[in-house]
């Protein structure tokens, strides 16, 4: 796939994110932050499946979400992506940038929206602030989405079952924040298609404005190949040098 048809499917998968985004929020605050669909299955499911094991490794999990863990990972990613060292440092700071700006945006969208988180009789884990989109959710599928697009960089082929480790981990996150009782369903699809979207804009226009060797450190062609390799005259062949 060339650089113009990955840009174009970035920005294709971010904008079907967007608008499915801008649907489920026009809809949440539609129904005044109340719960939506099978919210309230899913939750009258997890108060009914809590070991005391599977509770302490959903919270083993949902705190993989937060914290240090999602801006390490991200300049993991930039690691993994560059070929050099200043190339290593520039896709670094670019995920920091795509992570951080994600964050903005999205305490942005809960304090527009202000939804309710469930009941706090029903937390497992400890929580603060408004409930739409899932901040743990938005926080490791983006970060995942960074991790998986990088490896797929370095490593083409042979590389899927590391992607599927990745992905998994990005939704389990976002499945844990439901089962310790601290967001709806709906909260975390929500942060699923946020991290999408904005996923889909960062490698868009990473794929469209960065030089083409950035990350792959393929050098440059020349505009005129034949430049470069010009054939060589015939007639000068074997002719040797005037005394």
């Amino acid at each position: 796939m060339n650089r113009r048809d990955a840009a174009d499917l970035a920005g294709a998968v971010g904008l079907g994110a967007w608008v499915a985004f801008g649907v489920l929020t026009l809809v949440v605050i539609g129904q005044d932050g109340a719960q939506l669909w099978s919210d309230d299955g899913f939750l009258a499911w997890s108060l009914g499946h809590r070991p005391d094991v599977a509770r302490a490794l959903a919270r083993g999990v949902t705190d993989t979400g937060s914290g240090a863990v999602p801006y390490i990972l991200a300049v993991l990613a930039g690691m993994v992506a560059g070929r050099t060292v200043r190339r290593r440092m520039g896709a670094a700071a670019l995920g920091l940038a795509c992570l951080v700006t994600d964050q903005s945006l999205r305490y942005g969208v809960m304090e527009a929206v202000q939804r309710p988180r469930p009941a706090r009789a029903d937390w497992a884990a400890s929580a603060g602030g408004w409930a739409f989109p899932s901040g743990h959710t938005t926080t490791a599928a983006l970060t995942a989405g960074l991790l998986i697009v990088a490896v797929s960089l370095r490593a083409a082929r042979g590389a899927t079952p590391l992607r599927v480790v990745i992905g998994c981990w990005g939704v389990l996150v976002g499945l844990s924040r439901v089962y310790l009782g601290v967001h709806w369903f709906t909260d975390v699809i929500g942060g699923w298609l946020f991290a999408t979207g904005w996923l889909g804009v960062c490698l868009y226009a990473m794929t469209r404005w960065l030089p083409a060797s950035f990350v792959s450190g393929t050098p440059r062609a020349p505009d005129n190949p034949t430049e470069d390799h010009a054939p060589q005259d015939p007639g000068r062949r074997g002719r040797s040098r005037p005394a």
